[in-house]
C-alpha cells in the first residue's frame, strides 16, 4: 500500500510540475497574437520560450512514462477514453516545436504568419484540452467493468469540463504574461504587464467559479470534509493566487510568477488530493473506479522505479535550475542579431 501511495502521490507531482513548467510558454504563445505587433516583438517571444520549453515538455514524458510503468491500466484506459483529446494535443505540440526551428528559415511575411499561427494553435489547443481532460477526470468518465470508455469525444465537452478547460487556459495566460513582464523591455513590457492584470482579474472569477462547481460536479471535496486540516491547501492556494496581484503591484515580477507558479501547483493538488485513492472514476458505477491500489504494476516494479526517481528526478531538476538561471536574463531587439536567436 505504501509504494502505491508514494507513487500517487509521485504522479500528481510530476504533473503539477509539467503544468508550471511548460504552463508560461503555452500561455505565452497563446497570448502572441494579441500582445506582440511587429515581428522583432514576435522574435523576442521566441526567444523568450526557445531556450526552455523543450526542457519543460521532459516533465510530460516523464508524468506520462510514470502512468505507463506505475499504473498501466490507467495508462490504457486514459489513452483510450481520452484518445482524441490526446492526439490532438499531441500534434498541437508537433506543429508548435516545429515552428521554432522553421519560422525564420524564410524572408517572406507569408511563411512566418503561417508559423506564427501554429506557434497560437499549438499552445492554445493543448492548455485548454488538458484542462478539460482533468476536470472530466474529476468529474468521473464512463468506463465499464473492463475499462472500456462509453462516451464520445463529445461527452468531453460537458460545462464542467469546458470549464477546467478555461480554468488552466486563464492559468497559464497569466503565467506566460508573467514571464513576458520579465523577458522584455519597453512597450512590449508594459503591455504584457497591463495584460497580467486584466488576465489576473479574468482568472480569480474563474477560479472561484470552478471550486463552487467542483461541489456539485465531483466528490472531490469528500475527502477535505473527511480531513479538514487538507483545506489548509485550497487557502495556500488562494493565498498565492492573491500573491499575483499584490507583486504585480509592486513591479516585483519575479515574485509574481513564482506566486503564479504555486497558484498552478496548488490547483493541481487540489484535484489530486480530491481524487486520492481514485485516478480514473468511472461515472457508471463506484465498482469500476481504477485506483491507485488496483491499477498498479507490481511491487518490484514500483521499488525499481523508486530506485530510478531518486537517482536521476535531481539531476533534471538540477540541469533545468541551471538552465533557467543562465536564460533569466531579459531578451533585447539587439540580441536577435546573434545567429543562435530564432
Amino acid at each position: 500500500m505504501i509504494l502505491q501511495d508514494i507513487w500517487f502521490f509521485l504522479w500528481g507531482l510530476l504533473w503539477a510540475v509539467y503544468f508550471v513548467t511548460d504552463g508560461f510558454d503555452l500561455g505565452l504563445g497563446a497570448l502572441m497574437p494579441f500582445v506582440a505587433k511587429t515581428d522583432n516583438e514576435k522574435r523576442i517571444i521566441f526567444n523568450a520560450i526557445g531556450p526552455l520549453w523543450d526542457g519543460n515538455e521532459v516533465w510530460l514524458l516523464t508524468a506520462g512514462g510514470v502512468t505507463f510503468a506505475a499504473f498501466p491500466t490507467v495508462y490504457a484506459t486514459m489513452f483510450s477514453s481520452l484518445y482524441s483529446a490526446l492526439m490532438l494535443i499531441l500534434f498541437s505540440l508537433i506543429i508548435r516545436g516545429v515552428s521554432f526551428e522553421f519560422r525564420g528559415k524564410i524572408e517572406s511575411p507569408g511563411w512566418r504568419r503561417i508559423w506564427d499561427t501554429c506557434m497560437f494553435v499549438g499552445s492554445l489547443l493543448p492548455a485548454i484540452l488538458f484542462g478539460a481532460a482533468f476536470a472530466n477526470i474529476f468529474r468521473g468518465l464512463p468506463i465499464d467493468a473492463q475499462g472500456i470508455y462509453k462516451g464520445t469525444f463529445f461527452t468531453l465537452l460537458n460545462p464542467y469540463g469546458l470549464l477546467g478547460g478555461v480554468l488552466f487556459l486563464c492559468l497559464f495566460l497569466v503565467h506566460g504574461s508573467l514571464w513576458l513582464a520579465i523577458k522584455s523591455d519597453g512597450e512590449l513590457h508594459q503591455r504584457a504587464v497591463n495584460l497580467s492584470k486584466k488576465l489576473w482579474a479574468v482568472l480569480l472569477v474563474v477560479a472561484v467559479t470552478f471550486l463552487v462547481a467542483s461541489k456539485f460536479a465531483t466528490t472531490l471535496y469528500d475527502n477535505y470534509f473527511h480531513n479538514p486540516a487538507l483545506f489548509s491547501v485550497i487557502l495556500a492556494t488562494v493565498a498565492a493566487l492573491f500573491l499575483v496581484r499584490v507583486f504585480i503591484g509592486k513591479g516585483a515580477y519575479w515574485k509574481a510568477w513564482f506566486a503564479s507558479a504555486a497558484t498552478i501547483f496548488g490547483a493541481t493538488f487540489f484535484g489530486v488530493i480530491g481524487l486520492y485513492p481514485r485516478m480514473f472514476p468511472s461515472s457508471i458505477d463506484p465498482s469500476y473506479t481504477l485506483t491507485a491500489y488496483n491499477a498498479s504494476s507490481t511491487p518490484l516494479t514500483l521499488k525499481i522505479m523508486l530506485v530510478v526517481a531518486i537517482i536521476f528526478v535531481p539531476i533534471v531538476i538540477a540541469y533545468q535550475a541551471w538552465a533557467y538561471k543562465l536564460f533569466s536574463g531579459k531578451i533585447k531587439e539587439e540580441d536577435l542579431a546573434y545567429e543562435e536567436a530564432y
